[in-house]
């Protein structure tokens, strides 16, 4: 760098309030700020190897090489939301430095270190993060924040329409950079496709795309056109392309991109060609795997000292002179990385989960009613798309459910009986769990105006089982509509919309399709406020059609019984009711949690439950329920009976299964109570506890999976707490679920429950299905 800066002549000495050229608006004071902040992001990552070297700093991956990214920290504003990529550290410096008050060479160093008093993540993850500066905490390992971004954007203008209060400006872009091997993960086609396909339709979309190319993910090259040739000519994606390492113009092509989707509305792609430098990361050998000549070209291209060069031909000042300010910002950074080493780190496990500490035992207050809020979002409808008199309903999902002689449901498509009648005062009937749903959902659209409900055939159609039926219709197109057939997408959508401030409730059309997308909620979702300290949240309830006993429909991907991979993330709320009652009060808790707490709720809706009416025998109308205007308690179970020989723990299909095992039971003089536990995550310890002392014996029915089912949960639960009483579980199989009656074979059966619950009283030993 040094030797190649002194080779060049220096221009003719220029103020720093001076432009560049005769013909340009672009001062050489704008220059060397933009020089300063390539240099601190290069001397941080230096530090960031010599702390690792001296095991004071932890596992880090530079952005030498990408400095050139730092024009877009000129051209786009701090007010602008930014998602980015792990190596865009030049551009975090530059925008840090426009908001008074932070400091973002030892910002970045806090987090090197994993310091305690790392101002976004609190020591938990060295990320680009500001709250100030409007930057989003990412991973961005495998372009994971590209959905999140898209459906940010979406949601920018759509709290407007619905003159809505949003935290970013009304003319904001949101920002998102990524890597060139990323671009070819599903997660980031898909979530560019989406913004392509919503801005098609008219709808704004205020993306921009930034690929930072620097011709490798990790050891892989990426072909130097791919980027061009995958994105260039994509219909309704303006196409960038500027070489990172020429200052003058990056800033000419990035200013274009960012004002044209300031000005359009639309998405674009910038590729920022860069290098990299100093290998992937601090453990990576690139002479492993990269010939020297091209490792050299790569030195050869370095933005750090092309920026340098430039200074000395305009007349910045000499070589020496800066030569001299680089070290100066070295200096700065070693003196601030000396400092940061003695920063104490979180010190226990509850400092460390203190972003996902939940008081589940708090009070849920119902929020109040907002009649200002509804005028608003009523006066929006005119214009919504489609337009309200061009929204029309499918015909009708008349679907009823049957109990067969070993409970569950079938699904089959019958006349459905009558809607619920309400009495004298207005108040609703007896319900379904479907039709409970669907009331409690247009109850809280019609209370809280920035709710949005929205998944695949969610809107026009009224939900594959008729549960969103009539929303659109009632509430317009801008706050229940369709997506694309991409569970990514749809969870990109929520989590953009969380950030904009509303209130976003998804559904994922099947269980077994979440799993396409659940890194969206596993390490996007859950992990923003653990990496921002509380101070960014994904407020959301996703509503997943869940769960067995589907007869005559579907086999595995509509009878998914599996929900191992939620139940093991940390801070998430899993909700599964069984009753219309349950299911009303629940999802106001979920609503309620999502938005005083920032909590990510997922809600399992047991698919066979969703029309059910009878309880014991055809036409008793048993399992039908008066939906609840209040919440329900968060980890509070549901006891049904008071029998003292036996607890049967169950909840979703489980419960109507248990409960007419236990009538069976009762006629041959064994007295058993069922406790519904409801809330999956965080489970009602204190309930499950109370009513296994209370008798002695538990036996939990789980029509889980026996590896990874809710049972060994409950299980480990009671022996933490030292239950020493009869324990038995049965479950179902280790199976995918089969399509037609051979589900009957892998499926928790009410006979099973019986058999187990006498041989559980009759014997004392574990019960083994």
């Amino acid at each position: 760098m040094r030797a190649s800066v002194r080779e060049v002549t220096p221009g003719p000495k220029r103020g720093s309030t001076e432009p560049i050229g005769h013909d340009s608006s672009i001062t050489v004071g704008t220059c060397l700020e933009l020089f300063d902040a390539q240099a601190a992001s290069r001397h941080l990552d230096l530090a960031a190897r010599r702390l690792g070297t001296a095991r004071r700093g932890y596992y880090s991956i530079g952005s030498s090489g990408h400095e050139g990214n730092v024009v877009l920290g000129h051209t786009l504003r701090s007010t602008d939301p930014a998602l980015l990529h792990y190596r865009s550290g030049a551009l975090f410096v530059h925008r840090c430095r426009q908001v008074p008050g932070l400091d973002p060479i030892r910002d970045v160093l806090l987090g090197v270190v994993a310091a305690a008093a790392d101002p976004i993540s609190g020591g938990r993850h060295k990320v680009f993060g500001s709250a100030p500066a409007g930057v989003i905490p990412q991973t961005s390992t495998i372009a994971s924040h590209l959905p999140r971004a898209m459906g940010l954007a979406f949601a920018l203008d759509r709290a407007r329409r619905l003159n809505l209060s949003t935290p970013w400006p009304r003319d904001a872009v949101v920002l998102c950079t990524f890597g060139d091997a990323s671009a070819n993960h599903s997660t980031a086609l898909g979530a560019i496709n989406a913004a392509i396909h919503t801005a098609h339709q008219g709808i704004a979309m205020p993306l921009l795309f930034v690929c930072e190319d620097n011709g490798l993910g990790i050891s892989v090259p990426t072909p130097p056109d791919w980027i061009e040739s995958a994105f260039g000519s994509r219909p309704g994606l303006r196409y960038y392309d500027a070489d990172g390492s020429d200052l003058l113009q990056s800033l000419s092509v990035a200013s274009a991109a960012a004002e044209s989707v300031r000005a359009r509305r639309r998405p674009a792609l910038l590729r920022l060609r860069t290098v990299r430098l100093l290998g992937h990361a601090g453990s990576d050998v690139e002479a492993a795997y990269r010939r020297p000549e091209d490792i050299d070209a790569d030195r050869r291209r370095d933005p750090v000292a092309a920026t340098a060069r430039l200074l000395v031909e305009i007349g910045a000042g000499t070589a020496e002179e800066i030569l001299a300010r680089y070290d100066a910002i070295g200096a700065q950074v070693e003196a601030a990385a000396a400092r940061v080493v003695n920063e104490p780190h979180l010190d226990s496990a509850e400092a460390v989960r203190a972003p996902l500490r939940f008081d589940s035992s708090r009070p849920v207050t119902p929020r109040g009613s907002r009649p200002s809020d509804r005028t608003s979002v009523t006066r929006s409808f005119s214009d919504a798309r489609p337009a309200p008199d061009r929204v029309t309903e499918s015909g009708p999902a008349d679907f009823v459910t049957h109990s067969g002689p070993e409970g569950g449901g079938s699904v089959a498509p019958e006349p459905a009986r009558s809607e619920p009648g309400a009495d004298e005062a207005g108040r609703p009937g007896p319900m379904t769990l479907a039709q409970a749903v669907n009331h409690t959902l247009a109850a809280l659209l019609d209370r809280d105006a920035d709710i949005l409900v929205f998944g695949e055939d969610v809107g026009r159609k009224g939900g594959v089982y008729g549960v969103t039926k009539g929303l659109q219709r009632r509430f317009g197109a801008r706050r229940v509509f369709d997506t694309l057939l991409d569970e990514q997408s749809v969870l990109g959508t929520a989590l953009g919309a969380g950030l904009a401030g509303l209130l976003p409730v998804p559904e994922i059309q099947y269980l077994a399709y979440l799993h396409n997308a659940l890194d969206q909620i596993r390490g996007e979702a859950a992990t923003l406020s653990f990496f921002s300290a509380g101070q960014y949240r994904n407020p959301m309830v996703v509503r997943i059609a869940a769960f067995a006993y589907q007869r005559g429909f579907g086999g595995h991907f509509h009878n998914d019984n599996s929900v191992a991979a939620l139940r093991d993330i940390p801070g998430v709320v899993v909700a599964a009711p069984a009753r219309a009652d349950d299911a009303a009060a629940m999802l106001r808790s979920c609503v309620e949690a999502a938005r005083t707490d920032g909590r990510v709720c997922l809600f399992l809706e047991p698919i066979a439950l969703y029309h059910t009416r009878d309880l014991h025998r055809p036409g008793d109308e048993g399992w039908l329920a008066t939906p609840s205007e209040g919440p329900a308690a968060i980890a509070r179970g549901r006891i049904h009976g008071d029998g003292a020989h036996l607890t049967i723990v169950t909840f979703a299909n489980g419960v109507p299964m248990s409960l007419r095992a236990a009538q069976r039971l009762a006629d041959s003089g064994i007295h058993a109570r069922v406790l519904d536990l409801r809330w999956l995550a965080p489970l009602p310890i204190d309930d499950l506890l109370h009513h296994a002392h209370a008798t002695g014996a538990v036996l939990i029915a789980d029509e889980t999976r026996r590896s990874g089912g809710v049972s060994e949960s409950v299980c480990t639960a009671l022996v933490d707490h030292g239950f020493d009483g009869r324990l038995g579980r049965v479950t179902s199989d280790d199976s995918f679920v089969p399509l037609g009656p051979a589900a009957n074979s892998v499926l928790l059966t009410e006979a099973a429950i019986e058999s187990a619950a006498r041989r559980l009283l009759e014997s004392g030993a574990p019960v083994r299905k």
